[in-house]
């Protein structure tokens, strides 16, 4: 009963083909809370910036439309004079509007998601179910949506609150004021308190990002029978046989000759081998001549065996060099005194068998232990 449920909790890291497909089905990083601070702080940016160059053109439109001759009343063409009033104030819009929509764009850009994706717009039958939805209303992440509109409120109510009291008083003296001197007071307190606004919505989404992130990262984890009927299933894509057919023709012509001049073949003992090399006087080091797994590392044992080349059964040797080391490159560093004791074992294997000496133990460091998956255990 454990191990059934320990098999449906999603434990493991999603791999890139789990990533691929949620993208494609729409499952992207975002973050509403970022779009709206950023939409709001290019129009506060803008205000600060473009706020006069507006207040001048609306004065101008003002101005021209209250201002005629007797040629606009006897040749009156009110599309004309439309345009034109219309034309007066485009600019500074179209700008805002520019502003607006690129950062309306720089959201899923900034977070990796920007594109199109059909999966996202297909038809989803479950969305039309009502059970579906109340639990979408009432489940975990609806509770936690309500959360985040609850804190917006709050802490923009706040901000609010902080902003009317402070400028309370600039607002009251604004009557004993001239019109010009008042609108430009009034400007500068909105141009203000929209800023304000929108650093708070910053401050929000900064929190809201890395929980976008967790929350994502909960979503696309897999279970560990979810992970190897993947690896099953890739491990019979015609691509990969055709990978695999590939390098057992580079296996035969090649690695025929380096396996048999190899001093030492580790394996796993049966998903990974990995043939060594070592001539004193010619190889600052041992040498990895040939390494594989599955069906490779099968090739390397039956040329081993064929070469009357020595096999030992190292497993996490065999793991640590397969995943850190290169064909016709000199081992790492760190495993230099695992492999010299095996190659000086092999060396006086004769009387070693004689004598009935088993093979040595040896000690892999923590930083080179992996498990079959290639992920880190030290």
């Amino acid at each position: 009963m454990f191990e059934a449920a320990d098999k449906d909790q999603k434990t493991e890291a999603p791999t890139e083909k789990r990533k691929r497909e949620a993208v494609e089905k729409g499952d992207v990083l975002q973050s509403r809370e970022l779009g709206t601070a950023l939409v709001v702080l290019a129009g506060a940016a803008w205000l600060a910036l473009a706020g006069p160059w507006l207040v001048g053109a609306l004065e101008e439109m003002l101005r021209a439309s209250l201002t005629f001759d007797s040629s606009a009343v006897s040749d009156f063409d009110p599309s004309r004079a439309l345009l034109m009033m219309l034309g007066i104030i485009a600019l500074p819009v179209v700008v805002l509007f520019g502003l607006t929509m690129l950062a309306a764009i720089g959201t899923p850009a900034a977070l990796g998601s920007l594109g199109f994706r059909w999966g996202a717009v297909a038809f989803k039958g479950n969305k039309l179910n009502p059970l579906s939805g109340i639990k979408r209303i009432f489940g975990m992440q609806g509770l936690i949506e309500l959360g985040k509109s609850l804190a917006k409120v709050l802490v923009l109510g706040a901000v609010g609150w902080w902003l009317i009291a402070d400028q309370a008083g600039l607002m009251v003296g604004l009557g004993g004021q001239d019109i010009r001197t008042a609108i430009g007071d009034l400007g500068g307190s909105f141009v203000f308190a929209v800023l304000v606004m929108a650093l708070a919505l910053v401050a929000i989404a900064a929190i809201d990002i890395p929980a976008q992130i967790f929350q994502r990262s909960g979503r696309l984890k897999m279970t560990k029978d979810e992970v190897k009927r993947e690896h099953k299933e890739n491990e019979g894509s015609p691509e990969l046989k055709a990978t695999l057919r590939r390098k057992q023709h580079e296996m035969s012509a090649s690695g025929r000759k380096a396996v048999a001049e190899a001093t030492v073949v580790l394996t796993n003992p049966t998903h990974f081998a990995v043939a060594l090399r070592y001539r004193p006087g010619f190889d600052a080091a041992p040498v990895v001549v040939a390494k594989g797994r599955g069906v490779i590392a099968d090739q390397i044992r039956q040329l081993a065996r064929e070469s009357a080349v020595p096999m030992l059964s190292y497993p996490q040797l065999t793991r640590a060099i397969y995943y850190t080391s290169r064909t016709n490159q000199m081992i790492r560093d760190d495993l230099y005194l695992a492999v010299a004791t095996i190659i000086a074992f092999v060396f006086n294997i004769d009387r070693a068998m004689a004598e009935g000496i088993s093979q040595p133990d040896i000690a892999v460091p923590e930083a080179a232990r992996f498990d079959e998956d290639g992920r880190q255990t030290g």
